[in-house]
């Protein structure tokens, strides 16, 4: 499988390449050449297979022969080494919880994945690596804890001062070691544009061996498909028809995973980008204009991003033809109030407790389905309630107990560099740093 930048598509890699480089030339992102399918047996029989089994069967053509495939099971299997259930909160909406890996978050997987590729691909090299990464709450943890303590790799984490919750900074910021948190006074957009401009700087990049995590990455993006395969095996156990897929969307790599695996086969009834105030797509899919905002911070940080990178990646899935993706996609931007409504209102109704990000699914697709009475859905469950306990005991007045597998983390001292949304203050640390 080889990789084309979407900002230059002159610039064709191959999976390694493209895992190391995390991005293209003109901070453009890369794509598959072409989207392996599914065969109709292996998705018709996915009740059959084990989980390691899907996912490697997912994962295996974008990988191609670049790692054994003894290698590559082993990847998989790690990266799903926890339980990923499909809980039933009313006859009509079902939650896939994302949230039982080490750092409460849908990401562990797809930083999992990566950081083991990027492990075996730098085995033979002498030089450190380092992966910078913006995050708007869950993504830096993730990452921190997929490559705390590897040899020759550094991690840098730029995150929004005053925008994540209490347990997310203690993740990104508590472990130390080859883990550097950077305290950014701005916006999670104000982040990802330090990012990008460190990946486009020759002076940084002559000196530094460096790389990304986001789900710009096609190791970070790409793995995340399999979750939607595995609520998938457990979706046609107890129904009969396609589902209706709301995914909580802020840098929509999520949602385009899960589109990806649609245009593999992957049955869907219709995807949901459930969107808080910061209402880019949503806007989009009404006026066929698609407009960076200025990022307004909500009660679900992940999603407080107004210049959503993988949006790019999804026009190109639907070769930029508007009716088609509108025909797939609905768009729905919830509010704070609504958002704490819906936490409250479900916990008392159907004693199931909705973080901040799931309850702006569950409501986009309630709304959806209220105008399609008959369809059934799931929404993804992306946080612990824990991480957000504040607007979670405030809504459904319950007291969230700590899971003791974060007791340690929470008692211990929060390390960060601050520094202002200026690429010199960055550049200086990166430089300094090596």
């Amino acid at each position: 499988m080889k990789y084309y930048n979407l900002k230059d598509k002159n610039e064709i890699v191959d999976f390694k390449t493209a895992t190391i480089k995390g991005q293209g030339n003109e901070k453009g992102l890369f794509y598959p050449e072409y989207i392996p399918q599914f065969d109709k047996e292996f998705i018709e029989n996915l009740h059959k297979l084990s989980d390691e089994e899907i996912a490697f069967q997912c994962m295996k053509d974008f990988v191609g022969n670049e790692i054994p495939e003894d290698v590559l099971r082993q990847i998989v299997s790690e990266t799903i080494s926890f339980k990923i259930p499909l809980k039933k909160i009313n006859d009509a909406i079902y939650s896939l919880e994302l949230f039982h890996g080490p750092t409460l978050a849908f990401k562990d997987i797809g930083a999992r994945f990566m950081s083991r590729c990027l492990s075996y691909f730098l085995k033979n090299e002498n030089r450190k690596v380092t992966v910078l990464v913006a995050t708007s709450g869950d993504t830096g943890g993730a990452v921190a804890h997929g490559f705390y303590k590897f040899l020759n790799i550094d991690v840098v984490i730029l995150y929004p001062k005053n925008r994540v919750s209490n347990v997310q900074e203690k993740q990104l910021t508590a472990l130390g070691e080859n883990i550097s948190a950077l305290e950014v006074d701005g916006s999670f957009d104000d982040c990802q544009s330090l990012v990008k401009q460190a990946f486009s700087d020759e002076e940084i990049n002559t000196n530094l061996f460096l790389t990304s995590a986001n789900s710009i990455n096609v190791a970070r993006w790409l793995p995340q498909q399999i979750y939607y395969l595995l609520v998938l095996k457990q979706w046609q156990k107890t129904e009969n028809e396609d589902p209706v897929i709301c995914v909580p969307s802020g840098n929509f790599g999520n949602i385009c995973a899960g589109l990806l695996a649609h245009f593999r086969g992957l049955p869907a009834e219709h995807f949901i980008a459930a969107c808080n105030e910061n209402d880019a797509v949503p806007n989009y899919l009404k006026t066929q204009k698609l407009e960076s905002k200025e990022t307004i911070t909500t009660l679900s940080n992940a999603m407080d991003v107004g210049n959503p990178s993988n949006f790019v990646r999804i026009l190109e899935l639907f070769d930029h033809q508007f009716d088609n993706l509108k025909n797939k996609i609905s768009g729905y931007s919830i509010d704070d109030e609504i958002t704490l409504k819906t936490i409250k209102k479900v916990y008392e109704k159907y004693n199931y407790l909705l973080e901040p990000h799931s309850a702006v699914a569950y409501t986009a697709l309630e709304q959806y389905l209220k105008d399609y009475p008959g369809k059934k859905g799931f929404i993804l469950g992306t946080a612990h309630p824990v991480k957000f306990p504040d607007a979670v005991e405030k809504a459904a007045h319950i007291k969230i107990n700590l899971p003791e597998s974060l007791e340690d983390l929470m008692n211990k001292e929060k390390k960060s560099i601050e520094i202002q949304p200026d690429f010199a203050e960055l550049k200086r640390f990166l430089l300094n740093k090596n």
